[in-house]
């Protein structure tokens, strides 16, 4: 099956979990950054990445399964407030969990290093970061709480007074509703505002609403923001419909949503704002709670780095060993050629950039 032919039973798939409830033009926009380049698409397509991933790396089959965050990749990560108030660092959307083999997550991680060029690193050199990092994960799991530690990450992610404006900006209430309400889209259905409303600090907060088109993979999928005043200072509630993984959608197994269970594992500090009920998935916003947007920093090549990569692929060990698994994954490793994950990266990144030029060639 081709990527344009996957792509239309994927929708009409997702069409069906929503009840009908689908954003026709947020799917477009899918399509149009699917166009923009490898690692675009290869954000976006996670589905198709479930599908065909054994196929081009059949030997990563037979690594021992963990509950793995599934569409992993560079700009996955973000920051957050725990239950104590401190900056946390790390994973922080986790739409397609679900069990798997541990090894998917760190060729998925380091091909989208290779196919977005960072820093002009090569395979060789972004897997043996990741590893490095992921290999100390497994030995000394924790969250990454930026409070004290971590000196570098906390000057890269705490936000400058100039980003904080322009987030407030973005999110001004008068002007999302009002370009809501120019689309006929002012009022959720009500299991959204439902689920906003339950994410309120108190009930006495009123909020307003307007829709939302933020991320990827998720695009097509309703996804709604509450807007409210609390104690004389504007809160943000965001609520998104989730949907079985796309990897169970492939393989099959439970349809269980995962996302809540892996984000607050043993070696997680969650943002206690992140709720899942009925299909759907609340979540604050604000400056210090968002994603790491390469879009938005000077230039891939001074943030994704070496040090960065080790970084993440540490946090995804510390994600992995909820399942307590950290000697078995740790056997794994050590029983596999030297240059595995470099290799499956090779050809995992040759297949997404074949993939996204056939889907520019066959939508021009």
């Amino acid at each position: 099956m081709n990527i344009v032919r996957s792509t239309r039973d994927y929708e009409r798939w997702l069409k069906s979990e929503l009840d009908g409830d689908i954003v026709i033009a947020d799917i477009k926009r899918k399509h149009e950054k699917m166009r923009e380049g490898p690692l675009p698409f290869l954000r976006a397509t996670y589905w198709r990445w479930a599908e065909t991933v054994l196929d081009v790396c059949p030997d990563l089959k037979t690594a021992p399964k963990v509950l793995a965050v599934g569409d992993i990749h560079i700009e996955n990560y973000g920051t957050w407030r725990d239950i104590e108030g401190r900056l946390v660092w790390g994973v922080n959307d986790y739409d397609e969990a679900a069990e798997m083999p541990y090894a998917l997550d760190l060729l998925r991680l380091a091909t989208s290093a290779v196919v977005a060029a960072v820093g002009g690193m090569t395979s060789g050199a972004v897997a043996r970061s990741i590893l490095r990092g992921y290999r100390e994960g497994l030995e000394h799991p924790h969250a990454f709480v930026l409070d004290q530690r971590y000196r570098r990450l906390r000057q890269e992610f705490e936000v400058p007074e100039e980003e904080r404006a322009k987030f407030w900006q973005k999110m001004n209430p008068e002007a999302n509703i009002r370009r809501a309400k120019k689309k006929r889209q002012a009022r959720p259905p009500k299991r959204f505002m439902d689920a906003l409303h339950a994410g309120r600090p108190e009930p006495v907060c009123d909020l307003a609403f307007w829709p939302r088109t933020a991320g990827a993979g998720s695009l097509g999928r309703p996804r709604w923001v509450g807007f409210g005043l609390w104690h004389g200072a504007p809160i943000l509630r965001e609520a998104k419909a989730i949907v079985p993984s796309g990897w169970v959608r492939a393989h099959g197994g439970s349809s269980k949503l995962r996302c809540l269970e892996i984000s607050i594992g043993r070696y997680r500090a969650p943002d206690p704002w992140y709720r899942l009920k009925d299909g759907i998935a609340v979540r604050r916003l604000s400056p210090n709670n968002r994603k790491l947007d390469l879009t938005e920093v000077d230039g891939i090549s001074q943030l994704v780095n070496p040090e960065m990569l080790h970084a993440m692929g540490r946090d995804l060990a510390a994600i992995h060993l909820d399942t307590g698994r950290a000697a078995t994954i740790a056997r794994d490793l050590d029983g596999r050629k030297r240059r595995w994950l470099r290799d499956a990266t090779r050809e995992a990144a040759a297949f997404v950039r074949r993939e996204q030029r056939e889907w520019r060639k066959a939508t021009a």
